[in-house]
Parts: C-alpha cells; structure tokens; sequence
C-alpha cells in the first residue's frame, strides 16, 4: 500500500472556480432566452445594447466562455486562469453596472459574486512553478 501525497489547494481557489462555473452555466440559459427572444427577459432597453436581445445574448456567451475556461484552468492550477478570472470578474461587474437600472437584485448579485472571485484570487496563494 503506497501513501500518496496530495497538495491542498486553497478553498478560495475552488470556490471561484465553482462560482464561475455557475455564472456560466446560469449565462448559457440567459443567452438561450435572449436568442429566443423570450417575452420574460427584463426589459433591456435602456441598457448597454438597447433592445437589440441577441447582442445580450452573444455577451452572456462571451462572459460564459470566459468563466468555463477560467474555471476549468483554476482547478488545474493554471497560472493562466488567474488571469482569464479576473477578466472574467471585470466583465461581470461591467455587465452588473450596466443593468442595474433594469434588474437591481440581479446586478447585485452579479457584483458581489464577481467580488468574492477577485478576493478568493487575490488571497489564496499562487501555485509555486515546479522545477
């Protein structure tokens, strides 16, 4: 029987991962609902893209991409995916502000996530490069 040992990553780590995660599964749907131009989507028009529901739709896909890749990268303690998440983070708060007016429990909630991704980030130590 051989001992194996295994490194502990930091639990802020994952729950970012897992937050993005998440966010991008639930921006999947959104998108699917913006595509079909779904008469219970808040009204958008005095957002970033005016009633224009498909560009919300490509927007929430770019932001879903973006927290699949972090993610997935997170959990492989890719150095990369730091980079990728705070991005990630910049463009859910961006996107939150840009709402506010028209889902504020939402935009709220968006914000404070993306808040606690960056400060799991920030806090969590950096995978050390093995030589």
């Amino acid at each position: 029987m051989s001992a194996q040992a295994y490194e502990r990553k930091s639990g802020w780590v994952t729950f970012a991962a897992i937050v993005m995660f998440s966010v991008a599964f639930f921006r999947i749907i959104s998108a699917i609902s913006y595509f079909n131009d779904s008469s219970e989507v808040a009204d958008l028009t005095r957002g970033l893209f005016g009633d224009t529901l498909w560009t919300w739709g490509i927007w929430d896909l770019c932001i879903s991409a973006l927290g699949l890749f972090a993610g997935l990268s997170l959990l492989q303690d890719g150095g990369f995916g730091r980079i990728v998440a705070y991005v990630w983070a910049v463009f859910v708060i961006v996107n939150g502000f840009t709402i506010v007016s028209a889902a504020p429990w939402y935009a709220a909630i968006a914000i404070a996530l993306a808040v606690l991704v960056v400060y799991g980030l920030a806090t969590s130590p950096r995978p050390e490069a093995s030589s």
